[in-house]
């Protein structure tokens, strides 16, 4: 039997993204909504992909568009009653730009070398949303 802890914060459910619909263009979305997480994650990811296998000079374009994704996920957490720490299920599609730009800023910290920044990134994920990590990050 599972034992819920009863002072944890409930889940963070988030709206849908503002930059959802807008997935098709990523810099004209990002131009019309920089507040998404989303567009930030699938730029960072974007430029993840195609770097693979590059000197960690190569990542830093995607290290700057992870470092946003991040920022506005931690905005949009906090603005959505996240105390800092509590569950954000990955279950929960709108929460998912949000887990994938923490996931994005991870991946870019472990290219260029900031190992701390990357296990700070994944025992963050671990502690929104545990499944998550071997999806995202692994």
């Amino acid at each position: 039997m599972e034992m819920k802890d009863m002072l944890a914060p409930p889940p963070i459910n988030l709206p849908a993204d503002p930059g959802a619909d807008s997935t098709a263009d990523l810099t004209a979305g990002i131009v019309a909504h920089p507040d998404s997480p989303l567009l930030w994650a699938l730029l960072a990811e974007q430029e993840l992909d195609k770097n693979k296998g590059a000197e960690p000079t190569a990542f830093i374009t995607a290290y700057a568009y992870a470092r946003t994704g991040y920022h506005r996920s931690l905005d949009r957490l906090r603005g959505n009653g996240w105390k800092g720490w509590g569950p954000v299920p990955f279950s929960h599609e709108p929460n998912q730009g949000v887990l994938r730009a923490i996931a994005a800023l991870g991946h870019a910290a472990k290219a260029i070398g900031e190992d701390a920044e990357y296990d700070r990134i994944r025992q963050m994920l671990s502690d929104a949303e545990p499944e998550c990590v071997a999806t995202l990050l692994d």
